[in-house]
């Protein structure tokens, strides 16, 4: 079993109950898409316990937040600029320069896992419709293309006859990843879920099987939210986590 998770932004609370759930559920391996840091009050935290996962032989694969932390000039305006400015001192010369060892991309058998639109994965673009989820998996030889970046899970399948499927998964419902198709599967956030649920989210893959599984895992988003404000970071940032939007 293979667990997913990606879009953790510093939030120590939701990836804590993320790895939980997944040691659990019996994962054998990991695979960190991106965005460590960035809008949470624990990004020194959370980088540790990647490193420790990545010291076990886990994947991690390098996102915008992450790169902002050492190449600045990226775009970033309002409450993420403000999050990545106090992060940068936050973290120790180390963990930027263990950000800039990040790959964007990482293939394997027949996945490739990337944290954005894989046909250009250093613009950062993001997947929402079936169109663009095409241009990421005509760019790719991969059968199965997995990536974050949107904070909304969500999975598009290319048929024989050329036309993209689009489909909202479910908690906890594993889905066929039938071998007809090609797939791009959207991961949404371990600890800054955008699609009105709260609660935090990754994926588990049977490699056996090529079921896939988006889960759903409660974690205590009221400390989350306490450690953003003692931090001065944007209000906003603290509020959203109720709400998942």
């Amino acid at each position: 079993m293979i667990a997913f998770l990606s879009d953790i932004h510093a939030n120590r609370e939701a990836l804590s109950a993320c790895l939980g759930h997944a040691d659990r559920a019996g994962a054998k391996r990991y695979v960190f898409l991106g965005d460590y840091v960035g809008y949470g009050a624990d990004p020194a935290w959370c980088l540790r316990t990647l490193r420790a996962r990545i010291a076990d032989g886990a994947i991690a694969i390098l996102g915008n937040h992450d790169q902002a932390i050492f190449q600045r000039g990226g775009g970033m305006s309002g409450r993420a600029a403000a999050a990545i400015a106090w992060t940068r001192e936050q973290l120790s010369p180390d963990d930027a320069a263990f950000l800039q060892t990040l790959p964007l991309e990482y293939a394997e058998e027949d996945r490739l896992y990337v944290h954005a639109d894989a046909s250009a994965p250093e613009e950062w673009r993001y997947v929402f419709s079936a169109e663009e989820a095409r241009r990421s998996l005509e760019a790719t030889p991969a059968r199965v293309t997995i990536c974050g970046h949107v904070h909304v899970p969500r999975l598009f399948g290319l048929t024989a006859t050329d036309k993209v499927s689009a489909f909202s998964p479910a908690n906890g419902v594993p889905v066929p990843l039938a071998p007809a198709r090609r797939w791009l599967a959207v991961m949404g956030s371990v600890g800054q879920p955008r699609d009105g649920d709260p609660s935090a989210c990754y994926a588990l893959l049977d490699p056996e099987t090529a079921e896939l599984r988006w889960m759903r895992v409660p974690y205590d988003v009221e400390t989350a939210a306490a450690k953003i404000r003692r931090a001065g970071l944007p209000e906003s940032l603290a509020t959203r986590l109720f709400t998942g939007t």
